[in-house]
């Protein structure tokens, strides 16, 4: 029997492989060499490193501000203490 080299036809024991498979195998490149993988994690990776900045930033420069003397601070109100109304009995009031 003469094999598929010498005379160009496949034997009974060989599948011929399709034109098309053989370049389609060519053109494969990894996951990580496409343009797609990379537009599609650019998102979630901008919103990872902004809010990193945001609370970098909350934490240096916004972080348990030293209150003033004279100052009260109440809940999220911050008043001038001498503008607070006296009680009444300091007045004299019963």
């Amino acid at each position: 029997m003469l094999s598929s080299t010498v005379t160009g036809v496949p034997t009974s024991t060989e599948t011929p492989e399709p034109a098309y498979a053989a370049r389609a195998a060519e053109r494969v490149k990894p996951w990580y060499r496409e343009f797609w993988p990379w537009f599609l994690m650019a998102g979630p990776f901008l919103a990872v490193v902004g809010c990193s900045i945001t609370i970098y930033l909350a934490y240096t420069q916004f972080g348990n501000q030293p209150i003033q003397e004279g100052v009260v601070k109440r809940g999220l109100v911050i008043e001038q203490a001498d503008t607070l109304p006296t009680p009444p009995a300091a007045i004299g009031v019963r």
